[in-house]
């Protein structure tokens, strides 16, 4: 898939580092003479943010690369992320230059939170390609895309969104910005009103039922709020309520330059001690959590990262072309070092885990396969600490198979560096299992025949820490 972004700011920025993270390169074009540093901040933070949010390795990262014009990037892209500044000239303009060189077939989408699929179209050669995929930010962690414009067009996006991690939404209007202005609206006649502060405000959203809505929306919160009864008794108790409203929201107070000085001294207050890069890490940190919450119980948008995470452990195996087999590798995060500035002792499992997963895709116990009702389970470890592994050092993984029988085989790895040093060695015995019964159970002949091959390639002695326990150290007790 040949992904191209025009406008690389916060909200094409995010779009990008999305896209380049699952894989994917992009070309780029954005004028800005800040552009490249701009980009390279947010998909730093996003890669610091993803680091945490997955347990399942990464893909290789896609490549940016920068064109010097719309025609250049779009040249030859299926798909065209439009984030442009909200002027309906300026997206006219660029659009026509999307469409006077991207392929007849290239999906053209805008992240516009201002405008209609109908009112981008005008003037267009292809208007049925022209979509509105109006995200929210920070695009890189949170799931939910509106895709407005509706037809094989929108389906075909759809499809592809889903495939980096959205939770795509189709409407035939945007919902989640109006159901934000009205919050919006209501904020700003508090502040104007003098009721509330900027600081109350988001307290009340943040530590209340900003939280609820994180994980149930409104709708669902409600209904709980209905008791037993349901949706049906909350409905009628707030009927009442419905009839004498307190709310302002069928006027908007003026901004003026009071009242946009009052809220933003109010901001500076309550939030001015941090950057907005130190606001956008604390923000992407607090997400992981609740997205990793989420994920443990498999609901909202949790379910999205699970999914994200299942494709990134059922990727496609790498080809061996020798033995031992080099078959993963990694570049070590910052997320992985501790306090002693290396890397931290149970991330040696998770690399001697990840590369024991790429041998079991190459022998074939894959997604599809235990999606039959059997797995390998590992009931042994032994791990070797040899050298210091520092930060954004590249990792190689060497592979090899010591014995197996018909329910279990015996896997050593050797995590080298790049000089070609080992820094350690995991020994790993794996069971294959039924778990539907949670037992031991004999493989089938298409996994023995895949453990032959590579057994067949297994020549030379067997490493002599292989099968050791830990050194016994000072005085060894009597036994009673």
């Amino acid at each position: 898939m040949r992904i191209a972004a025009i406008g690389s700011g916060i909200i094409g920025g995010g779009w990008i580092a999305r896209f380049i993270l699952s894989g994917h390169g992009v070309t780029v074009h954005d004028p800005h003479p800040e552009a490249a540093r701009i980009l390279g901040e947010v998909i730093a933070n996003a890669t610091r943010a993803w680091e945490r949010l997955f347990q399942a390795p990464l893909p290789t990262p896609g490549r940016v690369i920068w064109a010097a014009s719309v025609a250049e990037a779009v040249a030859d892209a299926d798909y065209v992320q439009e984030s442009v500044p909200e002027r309906l000239d300026l997206k006219h303009r660029i659009i026509a230059e999307i469409e006077a060189t991207a392929p007849a077939t290239a999906i053209i989408s805008s992240s516009t939170s201002c405008f209609k699929p109908s009112e981008l179209r005008q003037g267009a050669r292809h208007p049925a390609r022209i979509l509105v995929a109006h995200p929210f930010d920070p695009v890189y962690l949170l799931p939910a895309v509106e895709i407005i414009g509706g037809g094989a067009t929108a389906e075909r996006a759809c499809a592809l969104l889903t495939s980096v991690g959205m939770q795509p939404v189709q409407s035939n209007t945007d919902i989640g910005d109006r159901l934000l202005e009205a919050v919006w609206r209501e904020a700003l006649w508090l502040i104007k009103d003098g009721i509330a502060t900027t600081q109350e405000i988001d307290d009340l959203i943040r530590f209340g039922f900003g939280l609820r809505w994180a994980q149930m929306g409104l709708f669902e919160t409600c209904r709980i709020a209905g008791g037993e009864a349901g949706m049906h008794r909350f409905l009628g108790q707030i009927v009442a309520a419905q009839r004498e409203p307190r709310t302002k929201l069928t006027d908007a107070p003026d901004l003026d330059n009071a009242l946009i000085d009052r809220i933003a001294a109010q901001s500076d207050a309550q939030s001015g001690a941090h950057s907005s890069r130190e606001l956008e890490r604390i923000r992407d940190d607090n997400l992981v959590g609740i997205l990793q919450a989420l994920k443990a119980t498999d609901w909202g948008a949790g379910q999205t990262v699970r999914e994200m995470e299942n494709a990134f452990y059922a990727r496609e195996g790498v080809a061996a072309t020798g033995y031992p087999l080099r078959i993963y590798d990694v570049t070590v995060p910052g997320g992985w070092v501790d306090y002693n500035g290396h890397m931290t002792e149970f991330r040696y499992l998770q690399v001697c885990g990840d590369a024991t997963d790429a041998f079991l895709i190459h022998i074939g116990l894959d997604a599809g396969y235990r999606a039959k009702g059997c797995s390998a389970y590992t009931v042994e470890t032994h791990i070797r600490h040899i050298a210091e592994v520092k930060a954004g050092e590249r990792l190689s993984v060497e592979t090899r198979l010591l014995g197996h029988d018909a329910k279990r085989f015996r896997l050593h790895h050797a995590l080298l560096r790049e000089d070609g040093s080992i820094a350690a060695t995991g020994e790993h015995m794996l069971l294959h299992v039924d778990t539907a019964a949670s037992r031991a159970t004999p493989m089938g002949e298409a996994l023995i025949a895949a453990l032959d091959a590579v057994a067949a390639q297994e020549g030379e002695a067997h490493p002599p820490h292989a099968g050791a326990g830990i050194r016994s150290v000072g005085k060894t007790p009597l036994a009673t």
